[in-house]
């Protein structure tokens, strides 16, 4: 069983922004020696999310919006009481985000076969910022064989 680690360190856009990780997970996979095996990629911040959808421009935005209904921002928090919590002053006010993240999960676990990610043609694995910009890191580990499963 072989096992590769890699650290993705990506800046963000404004506020909710999309990350298409698909080119990164590539790379590792290429770096690493295993051919069948899977990949496992995982936010490493609490106000990000990680998922698998559709990289579509329009469809980035309806999920944007569909996000901002869910948690809206200016929603009356106890979070946000940054003078009641032990904090810095600067924290910033961020609960929504961290409400959607727990909506979208941190992580996925995927096929590699073949030395790809096993994904649909419209599939992209995503990083989803949901309170940026800021620099955020994304761990990506491909675990498995360097052999073919026959041999």
């Amino acid at each position: 069983m072989k096992n590769y680690h890699h650290l993705e360190k990506i800046k963000t856009g404004e506020g909710i922004s999309f990350v298409n990780l698909n080119d990164a997970i590539a790379n590792a996979i290429k770096h690493s020696s295993v051919t069948e095996g899977f990949a496992v990629i995982s936010s490493r911040h609490t106000t990000t999310a990680v998922c698998i959808n559709e990289y579509e421009e329009r469809l980035l935005q309806d999920m944007k919006t569909w996000l901002n209904r869910l948690a809206p921002i200016k929603a009356g928090y106890l979070h946000n009481d940054i003078e009641q919590r032990d904090c810095p002053p600067d924290e910033p006010e961020n609960a929504h985000s961290h409400l959607m993240a727990m909506l979208l999960g941190s992580s996925e676990t995927i096929p590699v076969t073949a030395r790809k990610l096993a994904i649909g043609q419209y599939q992209a694995v995503m990083l989803v910022d949901l309170d940026g910009p800021r620099e955020r890191t994304v761990n990506i580990q491909v675990i498995g064989d360097d052999k073919k499963p026959w041999g």
